[in-house]
């Protein structure tokens, strides 16, 4: 049975987020079932990829029958895809969504694509060639105080050793002619938003459990094969397609880096610490509402429903 929509009013914009392995896709299907009027969109910065169908665990041919997928398989795994393109191609997936009088769900677990969109975030651009010129400069301090002239808020806002960060910061200021401080309060603020957000938790102890039964199953279904047919391609997987968890590990195994258990084993737990990254980047986020993803699918699909119709009486 399709579960009510009140007053016939516009359906508003639901988010299902977690860490890895807690069970977002299944929670999501069951959502568009009672709905009837739902369709999904995948935040997952590497499902976007052709071919990488077994290790970013797509949903399943069935499921993407039943329910409409978005922004899965709509990149070349030669490609860098960038967070300025999901944000688009996102925004333009709401829309034509709203737009059949149907439900949008955000479903993932790469925190800042989903921020990207659910914040519609300012981001800076790209300028590789400025990048090039400022990596010439050994002495990260030396490109901490000319960031400091050029953008001191920027620069009071970041540790003088964080490289990274003081690299972006430059590129951006140097490469726009616009501070990087000007593109917005920055992932630290979370002002009111219009989409209700629902969180999946599990126990650390139970993900990690989850984490490794799911890669022993994928390398059963044929991931090692997935991943020796990317490596075999014409046009080479780009830095972004090959640096995914467990794809890495398994091109390093087929480079004759390392056994095959070796590179399960450290997928298994690059994995887990990447889960334990996520759990703080959503956990800092107050505007979550979380569930315990111990129940059964179906019942949490209810109570998110319910919360996101209490979201909506609040807005």
């Amino acid at each position: 049975m399709a579960h009510p929509n009140p007053g016939g009013r516009a359906l508003s914009t639901l988010a299902i987020v977690g860490v890895t392995a807690t069970g977002k896709s299944a929670v999501a299907l069951a959502i568009a079932r009672l709905l009837g009027s739902a369709e999904i969109i995948s935040v997952d910065s590497m499902q976007v990829y052709r071919g990488m169908d077994i290790g970013t665990d797509k949903p399943s041919v069935e499921a993407r029958a039943e329910v409409p997928h978005h922004l899965i398989d709509v990149a070349d795994p030669s490609e860098d895809y960038s967070l300025t393109r999901f944000q688009a191609a996102a925004r333009q997936a709401r829309a034509d969504i709203a737009d059949r009088n149907r439900m949008a769900m955000l479903v993932g677990g790469t925190g800042l694509y989903h921020r990207a969109v659910i914040d519609n975030l300012d981001i800076p651009g790209r300028f590789p060639e400025v990048v090039v010129e400022l990596e010439e400069e050994p002495d990260t301090g030396a490109l901490h105080r000319r960031l400091t002239k050029l953008d001191p808020l920027a620069a009071s806002r970041m540790e003088p050793t964080n490289r990274r960060r003081i690299v972006r910061a430059l590129e951006v200021t140097v490469g726009s002619g616009r501070p990087f401080s000007s593109y917005g309060p920055g992932l630290s603020e979370y002002p009111p938003c219009d989409i209700a957000q629902i969180g999946l938790w599990r126990p650390r102890d139970e993900v990690d459990r989850r984490i490794e039964q799911r890669y022993h199953q994928q390398v059963e279904a044929g991931f090692l094969a997935e991943v020796e047919a990317l490596a075999s391609r014409a046009c080479p997987l780009s830095r972004t397609a090959s640096q995914a968890l467990g794809y890495k590990e398994l091109l390093a195994h087929l480079n004759g880096q390392m056994p095959l258990d070796e590179a399960v084993a450290l997928a298994i737990t690059r994995t887990r610490k990447f889960a334990r990254r996520q759990e703080r980047w959503f956990r800092r986020d107050p505007r979550i509402v979380w569930l315990d993803a111990d129940a059964e699918a179906q019942t949490l699909a209810a109570e998110a429903l319910t919360r996101l119709e209490q979201h909506r009486s609040d807005a």
